[in-house]
């Protein structure tokens, strides 16, 4: 049975897009227009003509980012070379990264993906406002996934945009804990806050809208509480996204390639010597791969990964 998207404001168009981009969230208020979320690098071009064939002779005026991870602003430099004058806003505590450009410390190099430097203007400051299509949008932290990141609420028509700190099926890898942080807590903290706000519709980083938010959130805290005890089972389950997300962006891609990718890719490395050094290195990349295809999520044929 096809299921149908809950209805949001006339202001507010979705472009839901595949795993590999977040979706985008554009507002066409009556006297500015914005986008949240830009999805990855490979997709800007697709990115960039969505939001002009939506805007029309409009120009985009405003851009904003939940997170700095390279799926949700991999196509805000794109978006700034169409629209130069567009004002970009992000989440708090990296503007000194963005402006000076740091690729390891926005987490880009250490994910092994990659994000064109762009220009950031404001920082989205938790406790304030900003106006989208009209409305004025509350700002909220959301750590946990990311420690920097926000979610966005419109309390009249009770729209959340949640980014990575709330899925129809869980949330993001809490990339915070494959560092050495414990950041479990502020995911939790993080599902309490959204639960205090009692959202009636949810536009997520990414997979469709949806309006079942209590149930959302019992699967996010079964899930929480899954990787709370045991981190391990978090650890491999963040191995696998990693590697996945990699093979999204390339199709295809030989083992030995991909292997040699991970051993050049410090969140892998740092999940491996953390949680699985007793295991020898090829070894435990085959046992990924094998999992990865028996789940469904790609197909190894004569030593070659595909994307499935």
């Amino acid at each position: 049975m096809t299921q149908t998207r809950p209805p949001l404001p006339p202001e507010i168009t979705v472009f839901e897009r595949g795993w590999l981009s977040a979706n985008n969230i554009l507002f066409t208020g009556p006297d500015a227009t914005a986008l949240v979320d830009t999805g990855y690098h490979t997709d800007a071009a697709q990115t960039v003509a969505l939001v002009r064939q939506a805007l029309g002779v409009r120009p985009l005026d405003h851009l904003l980012c939940t997170h700095l991870h390279s799926d949700h602003c991999g196509g805000n430099a794109a978006l700034q070379a169409r629209w130069p004058d567009v004002r970009t806003a992000i989440p708090p505590g990296q503007l000194a990264q963005v402006r000076d450009w740091d690729p390891v410390a926005l987490s880009y190099e250490p994910t092994g993906q990659y994000c064109p430097p762009f220009r950031a203007d404001a920082v989205l400051t938790p406790g304030t406002s900003v106006l989208l299509g009209g409305r004025s949008w509350h700002i909220h932290a959301a750590p946990g996934h990311d420690p920097h990141a926000v979610v966005l609420f419109e309390p009249r028509t009770r729209v959340l945009i949640s980014g990575d700190a709330l899925w129809e099926n869980g949330f993001g890898v809490v990339f915070p804990e494959l560092e050495g942080h414990r950041a479990f807590a502020d995911v939790a903290a993080t599902l309490a806050m959204i639960a205090s706000l009692s959202p009636a519709i949810v536009i997520p980083g990414h997979g469709r809208v949806f309006d079942d938010v209590p149930g959302a959130l019992e699967r996010a805290r079964s899930r929480l509480a899954g990787f709370e005890a045991d981190p391990v089972r978090h650890a491999l389950h963040a191995a696998k996204v990693l590697l996945k997300y990699k093979l999204i962006e390339w199709h295809t891609q030989p083992l030995d390639a991909a292997y040699a990718w991970l051993l050049h890719t410090p969140h892998f490395q740092q999940v491996y010597q953390r949680y699985f050094a007793a295991t020898d290195q090829r070894l435990w990349f085959e046992q990924l791969v094998h999992s990865l295809e028996k789940s469904g999520a790609l197909r190894l044929q004569d030593g070659v990964l595909h994307d499935a």
